[in-house]
């Protein structure tokens, strides 16, 4: 395995991946054969002069991806059941969280065995982004990709260019800069929570304000804001919308939108503090849903996206090489905290 010049120090990938990587693309290019010896850790090791760490990660992650299988008492081995024409996805998010997890665990279930799908985090950053891109063109059958971007936008445009259009999903947004003809599922921010809140006119119809708690210093869509207060605008209901639940005191007549969990729970402690009622003195609606928020406080009203059917489409579209742009689902799920 001439693995030496293909260990970059400097890339954003790590070097156990860089070895998983490059073992793969040699089964691939057949130069490594089924049923062959592959050195042990330790001589691997002095071989490329990389840590012994380095290498014993690296065959624990083929193994684990049934690249290599170890005989005891002689070593390890390319496995014969090894299927070098799965299908390989790249799938970069912008962070990790329950609603993330979701969509990943429907993806992976949807290409089943057909499919090892890479993940990596790229922070907002465009740069991580355009990085862990560029390293990996032509290492993947499929780059699907959430283009939430805060920083380096413009590495960012410029890598997604040179990714085929035929090989690219947009995942949970749009980019308006972007001209390719790639396949999407997507949410409309702006739309999806404008369309949402109206479906509960009258639920909200007994509150006299609305306040959207939208945390400044992470980055949420500012199509939400404006979906928002395209709402209240059209509902004549007074509005505002703060950085956190602190900046303001609670009142009675006030329903509130609130994006983070941390919000959410401090909404609840203060609204049982001061001793009013969810969906009666103080409305609540949750950004995202999740199996905590059906049950706390019995019930809380969210409005969401159906993270699972994301993450199944996109499998789907992979499966049957669709080039297609879907509009995900976004609904408000009444409960009993509005």
């Amino acid at each position: 395995m001439e693995l030496l010049d293909r260990i970059d120090s400097t890339s954003a990938i790590p070097k156990y991946l860089q070895v998983v990587n490059a073992v793969i693309e040699d089964i691939e290019a057949g130069i490594l054969k089924r049923g062959e010896r592959v050195p042990s850790i330790n001589e691997t090791s002095e071989m490329y002069y990389l840590s012994r760490d380095t290498i014993e990660k690296a065959y624990r992650v083929l193994r684990k991806k049934g690249v290599i299988s170890s005989v005891k008492g002689k070593g390890c081995y390319i496995s014969n059941s090894f299927a070098v024409d799965k299908v390989r996805v790249l799938l970069l998010f912008n962070k990790l969280s329950a609603y993330k997890k979701a969509i990943y665990y429907s993806l992976l279930k949807t290409l089943g065995e057909e499919a090892v799908v890479d993940l990596h985090i790229h922070h907002y950053d465009g740069k991580i982004c355009s990085t862990l891109i560029q390293e990996n063109i032509g290492k993947y059958d499929y780059y699907v990709i959430m283009p939430h971007i805060s920083t380096n936008m413009d590495s960012f445009t410029q890598a997604l260019d040179k990714i085929p259009e035929d090989k690219l999903i947009l995942l949970d947004k749009n980019i308006d800069t972007y001209k390719g003809n790639c396949g999407a599922v997507f949410q409309d921010f702006e739309r999806d929570i404008r369309r949402a809140l109206h479906s509960g006119e009258d639920l909200m119809s007994k509150y006299k304000r609305f306040v959207l708690v939208y945390p400044r210093e992470i980055s949420y869509p500012i199509e939400i804001v404006k979906g928002f207060r395209q709402f209240c605008r059209e509902m004549s209901i007074d509005h505002t919308v703060i950085g956190g639940i602190h900046q303001e005191p609670l009142v009675a007549g006030t329903a509130y939108l609130v994006l983070e969990e941390s919000d959410l729970a401090n909404l609840i402690i203060e609204t049982r503090a001061k001793g009013l009622e969810l969906g009666k003195d103080i409305g609540l609606i949750s950004y995202n849903d999740t199996p905590l928020k059906k049950i706390l406080d019995d019930g809380i009203t969210v409005v969401s996206t159906d993270h699972e059917l994301m993450g199944e489409t996109a499998g789907y579209m992979i499966k049957h090489k669709l080039r297609e742009r879907v509009h995900n689902p976004f609904t408000l799920v009444r409960r009993n905290s509005l």
